[in-house]
C-alpha cells in the first residue's frame, strides 16, 4: 500500500465529517472563536478543551439624569471551560488486495462508513446537550403536546402537536424572557409529520421545505426537522439520559433554543493505521478515526422543548 495513502485518507474523512448536512438545525451557527487546548495529548485521558468568556452584563441607563457625576458601573464576565464530546470509531480491516490501485471513489467507499457514524453521534449528542433536563428552570420551559380542542391523536395515542401548541409554545417563551431573535424549534418526526395533516394552517409550507425552499417560519419559530431529537418521560418531563432506551411513557420531543446561545466547536480528527506490512499472515491493512466537537448552550436559559 502507497505510503502516502493513509495521509489521503485522513484528509477525505476530515473533508466528508464537515461537508455533512444531515442536521441543518446547526446551520449558521459559526464555529467559535477559541484556541482548542489538547489535553494529556496521547494518553487514554487526552480532551479537548476551550475556554469561552460570556457575559450577563447590562449596562443601567439613566433617565432625565441632573445628579453628577455619573455612578460608575463596573464590569463583570467570566469564562467557561467546554470539554469536547470524544467520538472513536471501531477499527475497520482493508485487505491489501482492495487497496491496489486505489481511486478516491474506494477511499470514498472505506471511510463513508466512519464519517456516517461519527456524524450521527456528534448531531445526535448535539440536540441531547442543547435540550433542557427538566421543567425545573422558569428560563427553559418544557411543554406538552395537546392536541388541540379536539384532542387529536395518533393510532397509539399520542397526542399530536398542532398549530395552537406552537403559539403556547412561544407564549412560554416570551414569559421566560427567551431572546426572541433567531428562534429555531427542531421538530421531531412525529411533531413535523402531525403539522403536515395541518393543511389550513400550514399549507404547502413544510412540503416546500422539504424541496429545498429556506425553512419556514411558523409563530416566530424557524423550523428545522431532525430524527435524533431526545426523549422525554411525558408525566415528569424529565429528559432521557443519553443513549438509553425509550420505554412505556416516554415521547421524542422537538427542541427549541436561540442561535445566539449556542456554542459549537470542532476540535482535532485524527487516524489510528497500522499498515498490511506489519500484518504478514492477514495482509490486512487496520485503521479507525477519533473525532472532537461539541455543541451546547453557553448557559441555563434561551432553549425549550415539547413532547
Amino acid at each position: 500500500m502507497p505510503a502516502n495513502y493513509p495521509e489521503i485518507w485522513l484528509k477525505r474523512v476530515i473533508r466528508n465529517i464537515d461537508k455533512n448536512t444531515a442536521a441543518t438545525f446547526l446551520d449558521g451557527i459559526p464555529e467559535l472563536d477559541a484556541d482548542v487546548s489538547v489535553i494529556n495529548e496521547g494518553d487514554a485521558t487526552e480532551m479537548n478543551k476551550i475556554y469561552v468568556a460570556v457575559t450577563d452584563f447590562d449596562v443601567d441607563v439613566l433617565i432625565n439624569n441632573t445628579t453628577y457625576p455619573i455612578a460608575a458601573q463596573v464590569y463583570t464576565d467570566g469564562t467557561v471551560e467546554i470539554t469536547l464530546d470524544k467520538y472513536q470509531t471501531k477499527v475497520v480491516t482493508v485487505s491489501d488486495d482492495a487497496v491496489k490501485g486505489s481511486s478516491y471513489d474506494k477511499i470514498d467507499s472505506v471511510t463513508k462508513a466512519h464519517t456516517n457514524s461519527i456524524s450521527k453521534g456528534k448531531f445526535k449528542k448535539a440536540i441531547h446537550s442543547i435540550a433542557p433536563a427538566d421543567a425545573t428552570n422558569a428560563k427553559m420551559p418544557v411543554l406538552l403536546a395537546t392536541g388541540g380542542a379536539d384532542a387529536l391523536a395518533d393510532p397509539s395515542g399520542r397526542l399530536r402537536l398542532v398549530y395552537e401548541d406552537l403559539v403556547a409554545l412561544k407564549d412560554a417563551c416570551d414569559t421566560a424572557g427567551v431572546a426572541d431573535d433567531d428562534r429555531r424549534l427542531v421538530l421531531c418526526e412525529n411533531h413535523w409529520n402531525d403539522l403536515l395533516l395541518d393543511r389550513k394552517n400550514f399549507g404547502n409550507q413544510l412540503v416546500d421545505y422539504v424541496k429545498g425552499k429556506p425553512n419556514p417560519m411558523i409563530a416566530g419559530f424557524e423550523l428545522h426537522k431532525y430524527g435524533g431529537n431526545p426523549y422525554y418521560t411525558v408525566a415528569t418531563k424529565v429528559k432521557k439520559a443519553y443513549g438509553s432506551i425509550p420505554g412505556a411513557g416516554d415521547r421524542q420531543a422537538s427542541i427549541m433554543f436561540v442561535k445566539g446561545n449556542i456554542a459549537k466547536k470542532t476540535g482535532t480528527t485524527k487516524q489510528y493505521f497500522a499498515k498490511a506490512e506489519n500484518d504478514p499472515e492477514n495482509q490486512t491493512n487496520r485503521m479507525n478515526y477519533r473525532h472532537y466537537f461539541v455543541a451546547t448552550r453557553f448557559q441555563n436559559r434561551d432553549c425549550a422543548a415539547i413532547i
